[in-house]
């Protein structure tokens, strides 16, 4: 059986039954997988060789002549920067070594087509056969890793004021006690055309980069070049990716595979979108059913009435409810009458969402409409169902305009404050500025698969766990994430047939980033050692 686990508590484990920086979505029914693929024409598959940049490899290993000469953007990433350190986590004192450069990629020509951006942490002393290594990565598409490195596991954290989490403009860098650095060493990269990794031709870089096996391909060589540089061959690998970053860590593990010969020991995903069709909520039904516990799961909350002896079975409840009479009422005739107001009334009453919208989204709400998130003068946030800010449009507006308070508001203070920290601490200093969310990226992004209108990672999860039968996969999802909803990581969880009992679901108080709660970036902590030391 799959595991399930409440706040990182063990004891309380979700029966096995039949039965989700930043996720990026259109304002509109369907996510962006599914409107931006139906009229995009094959795109040849590029492979990649690689180099270290300048000063990654000693000048006897890469002659002078040898260096690429970079033009536009491209040249003006600074040199590699080593710094040293010592700090001490949840009271063990850690010395070790960051660098901060970059990776250079290669066509099969031997052309550079992108210089990656990397910041790898490594402990001093450490058996490079024992220790871990683990290599993150966002989503998006289109997102840099500053979530995961300043918000999750780096040994610098941003920290937002207390009892104001909203409240960006007064956010600061702070030592993080829940670094995963006394488990792993820690290597952070940045997807092309984000943070400071960067393509060598923009006008090529969608075929080259922007798609999910484009991208998978990218960052395998990427994996493999540092490891191989950095003499990390032998070490237990690990690939950690959140939303997008878990459809990217399925893709990334399968390249690793197949293109690098290099297996992982696990993946670790938090708040993962796992299969882009589990999340069309206006298209596809399940999808419908699999975003409603996160709605009650917010709800309860904001009613103050969960509490961590009830939650695992008021979530399991909503579970229940939301497979079973509520997504048999969508897949049947549609109610009318009598019937129809009844269903509606119910949904209303789990969702707590107001009547007068069930009714009119016929029991089916978009979760990014403006109408849904917003109730009594306050917007509510698509990645965080309790999180809300003053609506500046209470009168209703068209979806387009209505910003997201964790998207357009606070998440953005990462991208100023990883750019201090990376000058400061890191010594890395560059006046390009650090691309904390693309766009340009996001609407570039190609989600067709091999000869598939789009790509499908659970039937890749399925080949992973079956052709290596020691991976272990670790699931993180926050309770009131309505973009990448803890229900879907349950139910792909529960219908894997082979490697089932090698993956875990812990569930946590929070959304999407559900380590900007202090007591949930604890716990996550907590669960990640025991994880990576079974």
């Amino acid at each position: 059986m799959a595991e399930f686990f409440v706040s990182g508590d063990k004891s309380r484990m979700f029966p096995s039954v039949l039965f989700n920086g930043s996720f990026l979505r259109r304002k509109s029914r369907a996510p962006i997988a599914l409107t931006a693929l139906l009229c995009l024409s094959a795109a040849p598959c590029a492979s990649y060789a690689a180099t270290p940049s300048p000063k990654a490899t000693p000048a006897a290993e890469t002659p002078k002549d040898a260096q690429p000469v970079f033009q536009g953007t491209a040249a003006l990433l600074p040199d590699d920067a080593v710094t040293h350190h010592t700090d001490t986590f949840a009271g063990r004192k850690i010395s070790y070594t960051a660098k901060a450069g970059t990776l250079i990629l290669r066509d099969d020509a031997g052309k550079p087509t992108a210089r990656m951006f990397y910041v790898a942490y490594t402990q001093d002393g450490a058996d490079p056969a024992r220790r871990p290594i683990s290599f993150f990565f966002n989503g998006g598409p289109g997102a840099a890793t500053a979530y995961l490195h300043l918000g999750a596991a780096g040994p610098t954290m941003l920290s937002f004021p207390s009892g104001n989490p909203t409240d960006g403009a007064n956010a600061h860098l702070a030592p993080n006690p829940d670094s995963w650095l006394p488990e792993t060493d820690m290597v952070f990269l940045d997807a092309p055309g984000t943070g400071w990794s960067i393509p060598t031709d923009a006008k090529t870089a969608d075929k080259t980069f922007y798609g999910v096996k484009q991208d998978a391909r990218a960052f395998a060589k990427t994996i493999q070049l540092w490891a191989s540089t950095n003499k990390r061959l032998a070490s237990p690998r690990y690939l950690v990716g959140e939303s997008y970053g878990g459809i990217r860590s399925i893709e990334v593990a399968e390249a690793l595979a197949q293109q690098q010969n290099l297996l992982v020991n696990g993946i670790v995903m938090i708040s993962p979108a796992l299969d882009m069709q589990l999340l069309a909520t206006g298209d596809n039904i399940l999808a419908s059913a699999l975003i409603l516990p996160s709605y009650e799961a917010s709800r309860l909350a904001m009613q103050h009435k969960l509490s961590p002896d009830t939650v695992g079975h008021q979530l399991d409840e909503a579970y229940h409810y939301a497979l079973g009479p509520y997504l048999s009422t969508l897949a049947n005739t549609p109610p009318t009458g009598d019937a129809a107001h009844d269903f509606y009334d119910d949904v209303a009453t789990h969702s707590g969402l107001p009547l007068d919208v069930i009714t009119k989204e016929r029991g089916i709400p978009a979760p990014s409409a403006h109408d849904v998130r917003s109730r009594d003068g306050r917007l509510y946030s698509l990645y965080d169902g309790t999180l809300s800010v003053a609506d500046p449009f209470p009168e209703g507006v068209d979806n387009s305009d209505s910003p997201d308070p964790v998207l357009s508001g606070f998440g953005r203070a990462y991208g100023t404050a990883f750019e201090q920290y990376a000058a400061t601490t890191l010594n890395f200093h560059t006046d390009l500025s650090y691309e904390l969310l693309s766009m340009k990226v996001n609407g570039a992004w190609d989600y067709r698969g091999d000869g598939e209108l789009i790509a499908r990672q659970i039937p890749v999860l399925r080949r992973l766990l079956a052709l290596n039968p020691t991976l272990r996969v670790f699931i993180a999802n926050g309770y009131y994430d309505l973009a990448c909803p803890f229900a879907s990581s349950r139910w792909v969880a529960e219908h894997i047939p082979v490697g089932r009992n090698r993956i875990g679901l812990h569930l946590y108080p929070g959304g999407h980033m559900l380590y900007t709660r202090p007591e949930s970036k604890a716990a996550l902590a907590r669960d990640v050692k025991a994880f990576l030391s079974p």
